[in-house]
């Protein structure tokens, strides 16, 4: 039976000026940055369109000419297999204004340009492993997972009950209610010059058995779930590559050796 199709969203936009990637690679937008020769945003194109049950691919970028500049992209957008969606003032704001455009008739998997180490193995391990009555899921690894192949790897970890995870730029939204979480997420951006709003908005006691070791992954889910009014549930990935993205050089260092690896030097 084929798999059920999807759509996918790459979240391009330029979040400040001066990237210290897009400097490091000498080019104006970080999205187009290339690893081992190949720009970023087509090697995310390139992963999602060998995925089975594909549909629509969309890029949020700030502009779409940009496309134009990497000749494959540049034929993508003209034969309509990229479809453009204009950015918003912040990630969240992106994220809640293109469900609207795209909507849900089927789910949304959303992910960054800045991660080219993704792999078809990965969207589909994430597809077919969303919980059933997730509304929205979020990809998660833990930090063993990560640590035992790629020690240096710099990465946030969060701490739950004694086992810590790491963020994976994965995220499928299969109900309207998933609009709720990009709103949420919208105010607490608002609030990031202010931690006395974000400890009000997330909740002291959560904030305080998250501190002391007691608060756990589904415990931390099902919590933020009742702020938002949404089902957000956690997929564990076993990838260790999976949460390594290229936010600065170090990591464009790192995910550039990787690359090598696995391909051979450009």
């Amino acid at each position: 039976m084929s798999p059920a199709p999807f759509n996918a969203l790459i979240l391009a936009g330029n979040r400040r000026e001066g990237d210290s990637v897009a400097v490091l690679a000498g080019v104006t937008h970080k999205a187009l940055a290339p690893i081992n020769g190949v720009p970023m945003l087509l090697r995310l194109y390139r992963t999602l369109r060998s995925v089975e049950g594909v549909a629509d691919i969309h890029v949020c970028i700030d502009d779409g000419a940009l496309l134009d500049t990497v000749p494959e992209l540049a034929a993508a957008r003209a034969s309509g297999a990229i479809k453009v969606v204009a950015p918003e003032a912040s990630p969240a704001a992106s994220l809640g204004a293109a469900l609207d455009i795209i909507g849900l008739q089927h789910p949304l998997l959303t992910t960054t340009a800045d991660h080219p180490l993704l792999t078809a193995a990965m969207v589909s391990h994430m597809l077919k492993n969303a919980p059933a009555d997730a509304e929205l899921a979020v990809g998660l690894a833990e930090a063993e997972t990560v640590t035992a192949v790629y020690p240096e790897a710099i990465r946030t970890f969060y701490r739950f009950k004694g086992r810590r995870f790491s963020g994976c730029n994965l995220f499928l939204a299969r109900d309207s209610n998933a609009r709720k979480v990009a709103s949420y997420w919208q105010r607490m951006e608002r609030h990031r010059k202010k931690p006395w709003r974000l400890v009000l908005e997330v909740g002291p006691l959560a904030l305080l058995r998250m501190a002391v070791g007691r608060l756990s992954l589904d415990d931390a889910f099902q919590h933020v779930s009742r702020l938002t009014g949404a089902r957000i549930r956690p997929v564990l990935m076993p990838f260790a590559e999976a949460p390594i993205d290229v936010d600065k050089p170090a990591d464009f260092e790192l995910v550039t050796e990787i690359l090598r690896r696995r391909e051979g030097a450009a």
